[in-house]
């Protein structure tokens, strides 16, 4: 699980971005249910408080900047849910 994971669910289209899409994801039922979630190590306390609260595991990852360069996003993302 790692960056490369992320990456390959974006050429398929099946990566979501933000806490409100991981925490709808992992209550959805079938095909939109996510099977992995991924945190920057600098994303907020209650980012990863509401995840704990909803017993989502999730895999820590590098800090938001690296994973923007890496990804090649014109943004910054804390939470990356892949289906």
């Amino acid at each position: 699980m790692s960056v490369k994971e992320i990456s390959e669910a974006m050429e398929k289209g099946s990566v979501r971005f933000g806490i409100r899409q991981a925490l709808r994801g992992a209550s959805a039922k079938g095909k939109d249910r996510i099977k992995s979630v991924f945190i920057a190590k600098d994303a907020r306390d209650e980012t990863v408080e509401k995840l704990e609260a909803a017993n989502i595991e999730f895999v820590v990852l590098k800090s938001k900047e690296d994973l923007a360069k890496e990804l090649n996003l014109d943004f910054e993302c804390e939470v990356f849910s892949a289906k």
